[in-house]
Formats: C-alpha cells, sequence, structure tokens
C-alpha cells in the first residue's frame, strides 16, 4: 500500500507542524501545531489548510507545545474536525491545561486590543475560543507508550523522545511500509525525563532540524552557567525575568535552582513562578512518574520535591502578578511565554528591559521573527502593546538548556537504532539549519535526504 505525506505545516518553519499522512480514502494528521512568529506566518493560522485535502479522519500528537498541538481548537471549532485526536496519557493530561490556556491567551489578547486600539482589525477577535479549546480536548484519547493503536492508514505506536513530558515520536505502519515522525528529539543526561529511545529503521524518518546548524556549547555544567549568571544578578541586585515555556524549561530550571540552592553555589533566593499554566503544568509532571529519570525518581522516594527551591513562591492571580513591578531584587521570575510572545512575561518585560540592572535570560529556541529573537539578536528596542520599549537590561541567552538535541544529539539519535532509514525528510527548521543539517547527514551517513516544502507531498 502506498503512504503518501503531505506537508501543510512546519518545514521551513521551527511552528505550525501539520503533516498529513494518507492512504487511497484515508487520512492521519500527524500534529496540529499553530504557526508563531512573523506576522506573515501568524495571519495564516486564520487559513483553512485542509481546502485542498479534506478533513483528517483522525490525529497523532507527538507532544503537546502549542506549535505542535495549538491549531486542535480551531479544527474542531472553525473547522468543524470530530474525529479521535490520539496522543500518549501525559500529553492528554497537558492538553487539558495548554489548550484552555491557549484559548483564554487569545481572548485576553484580542480583549486588550481593542481596549488600548493598536490592532489592525476593528474588532479585534480570538482565532479561537474556551469553548474550542473544551471541544478539541473531549476528541482525545490517551495511550500509553509502546502500545500499537489502529488508525485509519495503518497501526501506529508512541516512543519516548525526550523532550517534553509526555513527548514522543510516532511510528506508523501500513502493510510492508513504515515512517517515523520524530516530533521534536529531546537529549541526553537532562534531568526530570527519561532519554530518547532509539527509532526503528524506516522507509521515511521526519526529522526536525530546530538544531541543525549548530551545537549546545557546553564549556561547563548547565547548572554551572546558571550559576554564574544569578551571581552577576547578586552583584547588582537586579531582578531576572527568564521568559519559559511553561511544559520543559519551566521545569528544569527550577530543578536546577533548588540544585544549586543545595549544594550553597548560590544563596536561597526569592524566585516566583508566574505562569498559571507552568503551576499546572508542573503537578502535572510531578504525576506522572513513569516519565521520570533516576534521578528525579530517585529524590521523589526520598521525599524530596525536586521541583521547588525553597523561597519559591506561585502568583496566581493577575493581581499578584501586578505586584511583581514593585519587586526588589535579587530575585528570580520565571514566567510564560518562552519566545515572550505573549502572556504576563511580556508585561514584565515591559517593566524591566528599560532597567540596566535587570536580566532577561532566554533558555529556549526563539524562532525567527518573535519578540525574543530580536532581544537575543540584540535590538535595541522592542514593540510591546503598540510602544516601543529600550533595552538596556542585560540580555543572556542559554541555549544549553534547550530541550532540543542540538546537530550532533540528532545524529546521535538517527544512527541509535544501527540501521539508517532509506531516506531522511527534514522538516520543523528554518532554512539555514535544514540545510546544514542536510549537509551532514549527507556526507557523514550516506543517507538520502530531501528537504520538503509547505504544500509538497512525498510518497513512500
Amino acid at each position: 500500500m502506498t503512504l503518501k505525506v503531505r506537508m501543510l505545516g512546519g518545514t521551513s518553519t521551527v511552528t505550525g507542524s501539520k503533516f498529513l499522512v494518507t492512504t487511497n480514502d484515508h487520512s492521519v494528521l500527524i500534529d496540529c501545531g499553530l504557526l508563531q512568529g512573523p506576522r506573515r506566518l501568524r495571519v495564516q493560522n486564520w487559513d483553512d489548510p485542509f481546502r485542498l485535502t479534506g478533513l483528517p479522519d483522525e490525529v497523532m500528537l507527538t507532544h503537546a507545545h502549542i506549535d505542535h498541538t495549538g491549531f486542535l481548537p480551531r479544527l474542531a471549532g472553525t473547522l468543524g474536525f470530530s474525529g479521535s485526536v490520539h496522543a500518549t496519557a501525559a500529553t492528554a493530561s497537558l492538553l487539558r491545561i495548554m489548550l484552555p490556556d491557549a484559548a483564554g491567551l487569545q481572548e485576553e489578547e484580542a480583549a486588550y486590543a481593542n481596549r488600548k486600539g493598536y490592532s489592525r482589525h476593528e474588532p479585534a477577535l480570538p482565532l479561537y475560543t474556551r469553548d474550542d479549546a473544551d471541544r478539541a480536548n473531549r476528541l482525545v484519547r490517551p495511550h500509553s507508550y509502546h502500545e500499537w493503536l489502529d488508525v485509519p492508514v495503518g497501526r501506529a505506536r508512541f516512543s519516548f523522545a525526550g523532550h517534553i513530558l509526555g513527548s514522543s515520536f510516532i511510528t506508523i505502519e501500513s502493510q510492508d511500509r513504515r515512517v517515523v515522525f520524530s516530533g521534536d528529539v529531546g537529549r541526553w543526561d537532562v534531568p526530570v525525563l527519561k532519554d530518547p529511545e532509539p527509532p526503528p529503521a524506516a522507509d521515511l524518518l521526519f526529522l526536525e532540524s530546530t538544531y541543525g546548524d549548530r551545537t549546545h556549547h557546553v564549556g561547563v555544567g548547565i547548572a554551572e552557567q546558571l550559576a554564574i549568571v544569578i551571581d552577576r544578578l547578586i552583584s547588582r541586585q537586579g531582578v531576572m525575568v527568564v521568559p519559559a515555556f511553561s511544559i520543559g524549561r519551566t521545569q528544569e530550571i527550577l530543578y536546577r535552582i533548588r540544585e544549586l540552592e543545595d549544594s550553597g553555589r548560590i544563596p536561597r533566593l526569592p524566585v516566583f513562578l508566574d505562569s498559571p499554566m507552568a503551576v499546572s503544568a508542573t503537578e502535572v509532571y510531578q504525576q506522572h512518574v513513569e516519565e521520570h529519570d533516576l534521578e528525579m525518581a530517585n529524590l521523589v522516594s526520598a521525599g524530596a520535591d525536586p521541583l521547588e527551591p525553597d523561597l519559591l513562591e506561585i502568583t496566581r492571580t493577575v493581581q499578584a502578578s501586578k505586584r511583581l513591578n514593585r519587586l526588589d531584587g535579587p530575585a528570580i521570575m520565571i514566567s510564560a511565554s518562552g519566545m515572550a510572545s505573549g502572556g504576563r512575561v511580556v508585561h514584565h518585560l515591559k517593566r524591566r528591559l528599560p532597567q540596566r540592572r535587570d536580566m532577561v535570560v532566554f533558555v529556549g529556541y526563539q524562532a525567527s521573527g518573535t519578540r525574543g529573537r530580536s532581544l537575543v539578536d540584540g535590538a535595541s528596542r522592542v514593540k510591546i502593546h503598540g510602544e516601543w520599549v529600550p533595552v538596556r537590561a542585560e540580555v543572556v541567552r542559554l541555549d544549553a538548556f534547550s530541550a532540543h538535541a542540538d546537530r550532533e544529539e540528532l545524529l546521535r539519535w538517527v544512527t541509535s537504532a544501527g540501521r539508517l532509514p532509506e531516506s531522511i525528510a527534514l522538516v520543523h527548521g528554518e532554512p539555514e539549519g535544514r540545510r546544514a543539517l542536510s549537509q551532514v547527514l549527507q556526507e557523514r551517513l550516506g543517507v538520502q535526504v530531501v528537504v520538503p516544502q509547505q504544500g509538497s507531498t512525498l510518497t513512500v
């Protein structure tokens, strides 16, 4: 049986992943992500990506991040999808938090734009609503890792990817054909989660290429890198703002701060977790013990809370978040979103960026066109809520904290199965990353590599 895969998103960008797998009259969508970054990408979220193909029969999700799941409420709401959405059990738990939160941000940002009058549209509308998110969540079906399930195009299963809680790569088999979708490949020896599992041999492997053109240079340990930055913060009595993804980076940052405190490397500082979704996600991390690595499991067994620095304070309400405007340092503030594109962290940046003693620390990938990318690229000012805000605070980039495998780790993952795939399709990366990784894969492994474009179709 012939399998075809159509690229509906997430090819030359690191957001908006959507890959439609089809046989004769059936289809399964792998990931249903939201496009983020430049306006030219974000406006595409208002389009119908299925206008030429029809809606999929079912959906499978590699993990819960919004660039892989954030289009689901639009799919289930405006577009009318009503099929099953398959995910790991932890991903299903996280979606119950993330999708309503994403919808709430859509509604709040539209309302704020209408109040302030900075939207190009009158009135500004949300892409989808909380009702749409609830409709999408009712379609989600949780599954165990390694469990084969029947899908309209054959059979499929989830395997550990080590990126965030619940993350997986997906294997689809249809008669004698096998396709593997990497999702986002995680890293080895990272606290909290198990390492990525080796992929099976495949006719075609869809491989992410987020960091295909670079490595996470670690001259000193990851925790020590954070400690050095905190030392500078303490010396000038500043406030550190950490724009962190609510799922994954937030939990590792909390773990590392607690670890540094327990070892005596840094003093016990006030740490504020200002993201309701991150608070809920952290609770989910603690519940899904089946995904904990040995270090995390041993700490929990000993009665410790690995994700709680000594002076951690959780700000659940908007009023509590606003009070952080009056916060004096040294202190650490962790807030979403990770690319500084929305959420509470935007308000904190508006307040802290003009202050020379303060600091903004990025711990994850910053997509092209996002506010976070502008800041790490050295912007002297950024636009927030329609106003230009000067950048005087120190901006620090700690790529070693990224949850994405770098170039060498991607090669390690591809070769870990022993038998190479027949061919590799590079997706989920900017053009530079895909080109660089393609060259390395061909030179070192001699494997056939394709670099598909959005709207194109590959046949297996």
